[in-house]
């Protein structure tokens, strides 16, 4: 399986967590199933918009942002574009640096932490890492070196 691949996986699962909060927050799911945090208290928290949207709907955006381009990154045309991996970086560091600076909401203002949360930033903290080795390993070889990854690019 291939980073792009595989980043276009972690972006599914992300889009359906975020999904899943975004029909919370919009009142089509009743009461959260969150057995460990506080969920709701974060997800009724006025930190739980941005612009006047969800901050889960947002996150729908970004992890289809990051699946539609993963899944781009796939196809012939585009395997060894170098742009499309910069590209991955950029949305994924995005999200990384969006996702601490919620957590840091949860944590030092909100006093409460939401698992659904937790576990999108380690979605986005994965999806970046594995953004930023597409991107070396794409590097290393559009210059000439091979690349030190054993997983394909």
């Amino acid at each position: 399986m291939t980073r792009r691949m595989v980043l276009a996986l972690l972006a599914l699962v992300g889009a359906f967590l975020s999904a899943y909060l975004t029909l919370y927050k919009l009142g089509y799911v009743g009461q959260l199933a969150c057995a460990i945090g506080s969920c709701e208290q974060v997800q009724s928290s006025r930190w739980s918009m941005w612009l006047g949207i969800p901050v889960a709907t947002w996150g729908v955006a970004f992890y289809l942002a990051v699946l539609i381009t993963a899944v781009a990154g796939t196809q012939p045309r585009f395997a060894d574009a170098l742009g499309v991996s910069r590209l991955l970086v950029a949305l994924t560091g995005w999200g990384l640096l969006f996702s601490a600076y919620l957590t840091a909401m949860e944590l030092f203002v909100i006093h409460a932490i939401c698992l659904y949360c937790v576990t999108s930033a380690l979605i986005v903290t994965a999806m970046f890492v594995v953004a930023a080795l597409d991107w070396r390993a794409r590097g290393a070889i559009a210059r000439g070196a091979p690349a030190r990854s054993a997983t394909p690019a």
